[in-house]
């Protein structure tokens, strides 16, 4: 159940596409190993209202949110932090070089106690894709 959420300040959309940074993180957090593709999700919004450091309106950020069930040995947890980071950051890089950009990360546990879930969504993925905890 690996929810990546991207906030990002609206002025982004004219310098990094949006979408391919979804799919970035996506494939990403698949390649870990610890993350199943079938229940990652991953959404982007852009921030109506922002301030950014002293209000430059040319400053931007993108600030990514991974929650995920907990059960996940801190170690593993550390790595796919990292290789996450990593992928944003690489995707990011002619922005961070060229502009004056924020970028954030965050991995979460949610506690599974407290948050029931249900989905349909392996009946429809590819065998390989199938299995997995949500």
């Amino acid at each position: 159940m690996p929810h990546l959420i991207i906030d990002y300040s609206p002025n982004l959309e004219a310098r990094l596409d949006i979408a391919g940074m979804c799919r970035v993180l996506r494939d990403a957090a698949a390649a870990t190993g610890i993350l199943p593709l079938a229940g990652i999700r991953v959404r982007a919004t852009a921030c109506t209202h922002v301030v950014i450091a002293d209000g430059n309106p040319d400053h931007a950020f993108l600030d990514i949110s991974l929650r995920l069930r907990g059960g996940r040995a801190p170690e593993a947890r550390a790595r796919a932090t990292e290789a996450i980071f990593a992928a944003a950051e690489a995707y990011c890089a002619d922005l961070l070089a060229t502009s004056s950009f924020m970028l954030s990360f965050e991995m979460r546990d949610i506690d599974p106690d407290l948050s029931p879930k249900t989905s349909s969504i392996r009946r429809y993925l590819p065998p390989e894709h199938q299995g997995g905890t949500p």
